[in-house]
């Protein structure tokens, strides 16, 4: 609990909120842009305004919050025991409201013609294919985003760079089957403003449970780590060693 009273903390909480407000205005800006170009070059120019937002939100924030601005990629370093249990909740509450905030905010400065949000829907595709587009085009996110902030490798100033292209990259494949949600949150802000919740578990249940298993996948099996559970695990709490609550804010901090 000791974190919560220091401004850091806080800091980091803000950094998420305002973060995510950005990330979805230049999104769904981008993706409800004209209503009548449905050709490969409105689904291109979508994913590189997500992917560009990530990147560019990674580079001005990752030093402030780890820039995570979703509820699946602060699942996955959470069960990484990269971060506090209490750090994870109000990140992910922070990216909630964000992500409402923003979409009010798009919602507002639309054009009166322009009825759409940019609210995720399957597409000719059933809730059990959906589940399984989103989960993995998930993974390869929070994979991502869990070996450009190992460590033990160093990737440079390339990172936010790297998590943008994991952006862009499942957005390219996604859109045409789900509309890409790979984020809770920017899933629940236009659903929350146009009330519209069809089939809406499927963008929970699929990231969040790829959340998880990236982290068990990495961690585990491509990556692991000699360190015992047991030190790892005091993390959640942060209880550990000044350099073990040094990685509770792990993504990005050097860039």
């Amino acid at each position: 609990m000791s974190e919560i009273k220091t401004w850091a903390f806080w800091r980091a909480v803000l950094a998420e909120f305002l973060g995510m407000i950005i990330f979805i205005f230049i999104g769904l800006s981008a993706a409800i842009g004209d209503r009548n170009n449905s050709f490969p070059d409105q689904e291109i120019k979508v994913a590189l305004a997500f992917g560009l937002a990530i990147a560019t939100s990674a580079q001005c924030l990752g030093h402030i919050s780890g820039a995570h601005l979703n509820p699946a990629v602060t699942l996955g370093l959470l069960a990484s025991c990269q971060m506090s249990l209490l750090r994870a909740f109000f990140y992910m509450i922070a990216q909630i409201l964000g992500a409402v905030a923003g979409s009010a905010v798009v919602y507002g400065i639309r054009p009166e013609t322009t009825h759409s949000l940019g609210v995720n829907k399957l597409n000719g595709i059933s809730p059990g294919q959906g589940l399984g587009v989103e989960f993995l085009l998930t993974l390869q996110l929070v994979l991502c985003v869990l070996t450009v902030s190992d460590k033990r490798r160093d990737v440079g100033g390339f990172a936010p760079l790297a998590i943008g292209l994991s952006v862009v990259l499942g957005h390219l494949a996604g859109i045409s089957f789900t509309g890409c949600g790979i984020n809770p949150a920017r899933t629940f802000g236009p659903a929350v403003i146009q009330e519209s919740f069809n089939d809406h578990w499927v963008y929970w249940v699929g990231p969040m449970s790829a959340g998880v298993v990236a982290a068990l996948l990495y961690n585990y099996l491509l990556a692991p780590r000699e360190e015992p559970f047991r030190e790892k695990a005091r993390v959640l709490f942060c209880c550990g060693s000044t350099q073990e609550n040094g990685i509770c804010e792990p993504l990005l901090e050097d860039v």
